[in-house]
């Protein structure tokens, strides 16, 4: 769920970290092409998000990451599995 922190707080009586100077987790997605990774994170960008690092390009796998608004940090990556299995080899 993505909710606003006042109504996350009402879920843990932990602290809530501060995203911007603090990472926990990185959060992954994966998506069904490059052109999709680039669809996403380029959304994400235009929303306010900021890149995080640079793309990564392995052949069978494309990553891209931003940070969100609050500072989370996100990848987007597609694998191709056929390729991927090959480079196996």
């Amino acid at each position: 769920m993505l909710l606003v922190e006042d109504f996350f707080k009402t879920f843990t009586k932990k602290e809530i970290s501060d995203a911007t100077k603090s990472t926990e987790v990185i959060l992954a997605l994966s998506a069904e092409s490059r052109e999709k990774v680039d669809e996403i994170v380029n959304k994400a960008l235009a929303a306010g998000g900021i890149k995080s690092n640079d793309p990564m390009d392995h052949g069978f796998m494309y990553v891209r990451s931003f940070q969100d608004i609050d500072g989370h940090l996100w990848e987007v990556m597609y694998m191709d599995e056929s390729a991927a299995a090959q480079n196996q080899d």
